[in-house]
């Protein structure tokens, strides 16, 4: 124990390990500023880049990402009214009226300092959980492991979104995905229509993005105008450390509370802002100003969901389940490092373990200072119109996108599920859960295998097992009681007019029957499957028709689902550009096909040229300006890291010079 824990403060000090955290923070400071995307985007970014790193280095980037994405979200929520991540929702309540009071500084800064208290204490909880752990993750073995990835799935499925039916049979969706390519149990490819693309399965980054990244651009760049009115933060810096100070047992509770629902496999930051923000609404006498500028709506969640970064590294780092959406793209990035979560990490890896528990707790002061030192300049950014920064969000998330296995296809599939994350968000099928479901697919399916083949199916007489999956059933009971409340983003439809009920009735079924075709398809496969290879995919397609068709039973009845979320992909608004979401989908699908054409760079310098002219309507000065820009970004990422960019048919008949071909 000992020597795990001077080998771990000896990592954390070295300048190589600093210098990478420093920079993961600074990527996580610059992704959380931008609204919509937060940590899963950030993660999957940062994915492609740690092949070839050494495992500590990487961490360090990755852990540095982590602690600050929370923080930095801050800024888009107070500053913009836009919730900077799923995380940072209940933010917006009360920080962005404090904004509009001209108390943004007071606003940040509680924020800020709350954020850094939730960050270490849940890196305190961490460090004493996984001394107390040990000798319990060490009676686990693959029959308690597949019970856990049960539980886990079990809960996403029933919180994200607030409709049971919804969530599990988005869950299912994403373990259907999951299973495409190889069987681990018999190595039997299933879905992958006879191409060697899919042979190998989808890749996370690409499910990653496409179901998070493309959907919250297409819905930003709709509007022609810029993010937030005013740069001005006012005064109150002072103020808001001073807000902290008074009401910090308030932040130690919610602080205590996030870490112990980021511990819980798959309720991550969907829906601890929400349960902070209600502690403290239920908790405190004087309720008439929470909703406009109460800076104890600001303080609580904020503190809540720093600290559910470090709960939610238990059941990632010590059972191999993520415990929110980023935490399956942190998974996945020590998958990638040869870094295998599991008992073993309280064991032989528990000096890494540490390394990365206490890189968290430091990665938090760090990215803490640093948002404070930017605030001001963060604050002048967001005046700019969205359509000048969309095309280099487009840029950074393509080319993330193609590192999978740089091949064009990477895109194409960038695309696909991106339409897929559109169309869920509008019809409000939990993205977090279909994330989940596809990160825990092999692991459940391998962890199945295991049990059966060592135990047979006695082992869910095993009495942990049997613990574990009486859990899932009460966690179950209770989402079938839970009722949608309004808080996941919906929108009130009462009152509709049968017309309107109607276009917006049978897109949702056209969607729901196009899952149940999915899941066909998977119980088609798997009849021609062994039974190792087809009893999962079997499973999963039956549930999924099953839980579907539920889902479908009030919108055949003609009643409109309130976690449906209309406003912001099917209405008209100000300022909102012509053809709507379509036309955002339509300029991708154009980028993608010059990129076809002519290759990835010059159809990116094409796309540029053409997207600021005619979408954001910049000069012709500022357009050759801002594509130059971008041209010496991607020259540069791509030399220093030697990366290959997908070729077009021009690169087949001619021999095209650097960066060209």
């Amino acid at each position: 124990m000992l020597d795990a824990l001077f080998e771990a403060f000896m990592n954390l000090l070295t300048l190589g390990h600093m210098g990478f955290m420093a920079l993961g923070v600074v990527l996580g400071l610059a992704v959380g500023i931008l609204p919509g995307l937060g940590g899963i985007v950030g993660l999957s970014l940062l994915l492609p880049f740690i092949y070839g790193m050494d495992t500590t280095s990487a961490l360090a980037m990755l852990i540095g990402l982590v602690a600050v994405i929370p923080t930095s979200d801050t800024f888009a929520s107070v500053l913009m009214g836009i919730p900077g991540s799923t995380a940072s929702q209940a933010t917006v309540l009360d920080g962005f009226p404090l904004s509009k009071k001209g108390q943004a500084a007071r606003a940040l800064s509680a924020a800020f300092s709350a954020s850094l208290l939730g960050g270490l204490l849940g890196a305190v909880i961490l460090t004493g959980f996984v001394i107390i752990a040990r000798p319990l993750i060490l009676s686990f073995s693959s029959p308690e492991l597949f019970a856990l990835t049960v539980f886990g799935l079990s809960i996403v499925g029933v919180l994200s979104g607030g409709n049971l039916t919804k969530g599990l049979a988005t869950a299912a969706l994403g373990l259907v995905f999951g299973m495409i390519g190889a069987a681990p149990a018999t190595g039997e490819y299933r879905m992958e229509f006879g191409t060697l693309y899919l042979m190998d399965g989808l890749p996370l980054v690409i499910i990653a993005l496409g179901l998070f990244a493309v959907p919250e651009i297409v819905d930003l760049l709709r509007g022609q105008s810029s993010v937030a009115g005013t740069s001005k933060l006012g005064k109150g810096w002072i103020d808001g450390l001073k807000d902290t100070w008074t009401y910090k047992w308030l932040a130690v509770r919610c602080s205590t509370l996030g870490a112990a629902i980021g511990a819980i496999p798959g309720l991550g930051g969907s829906v601890v802002d929400w349960i902070a923000y209600g502690h403290v609404v239920q908790t405190s006498k004087d309720r008439s100003q929470f909703g406009k500028g109460d800076i104890r709506g600001v303080i609580a969640p904020e503190s809540a969901n720093n600290a559910k970064e470090g709960g939610g590294l238990v059941p990632t780092l010590l059972f191999g389940i993520p415990g929110s959406g980023s935490m399956a793209v942190f998974l996945a990035g020590l998958i990638l490092l040869g870094v295998q979560p599991g008992p073993a990490m309280a064991g032989r890896n528990l000096d890494l373990t540490y390394t990365i528990i206490w890189s968290l707790a430091l990665a938090n002061v760090l990215g803490t200072v640093l948002c404070i030192v930017a605030a001001p300049g963060i604050a002048r950014l967001t005046v700019i119109r969205y359509a000048l920064v969309a095309p280099f969000m487009i840029m950074v998330i393509s080319f993330a996108a193609f590192q999978a296995t740089r091949s064009l296809y990477d895109l194409i599939a960038l695309l696909v599920v991106g339409l897929i994350g559109i169309y869920m968000k509008r019809f409000g099928w939990p993205r977090p859960a279909f994330l989940i479901g596809f990160v825990l697919a092999t692991q459940a399916e391998r962890y199945l295998y295991q049990a059966v083949q060592f135990s047979g199916w006695a082992f869910l007489n095993r009495p942990i097992v049997l613990a574990i999956l009486a859990l899932t059933l009460i966690s179950v009971w209770l989402g079938a009681r839970k009722k949608a409340d309004g808080s996941s983003g919906g929108v009130a439809t009462e009152g509709a007019s049968d017309l309107a009920q109607a276009s917006h009735i049978w897109p949702q079924l056209l969607f729901g029957g196009l899952m149940i075709a999915v899941f066909a398809f998977t119980l088609t496969e798997s009849l021609g499957l062994t039974m190792l290879g087809g009893v999962f995919p079997t499973s999963v397609g039956i549930i999924g028709i099953l839980t579907t068709l539920v889902a479908m039973v009030p919108l055949a009845l003609g009643k409109l689902d309130s976690t449906a979320n209309f406003d912001t992909e099917a209405t008209a608004r100000e300022k909102d550009i012509r053809g709507g979401a379509w036309t955002v989908i339509a300029w991708l699908v154009g980028f993608i096909g010059l990129v076809a054409l002519v290759g990835y760079f010059a159809g990116l310098l094409v796309f540029f040229v053409l997207f600021l002219r005619f979408v954001a309507q910049a000069s012709w000065i500022r357009t050759l300006i801002l594509t130059a820009i971008a041209a010496v970004f991607m020259m540069t990422l791509a030399n220093a890291l030697n990366l290959v960019m997908p070729a077009g048919l021009l690169q087949e008949f001619f021999n095209l010079p650097w960066p060209f071909r």
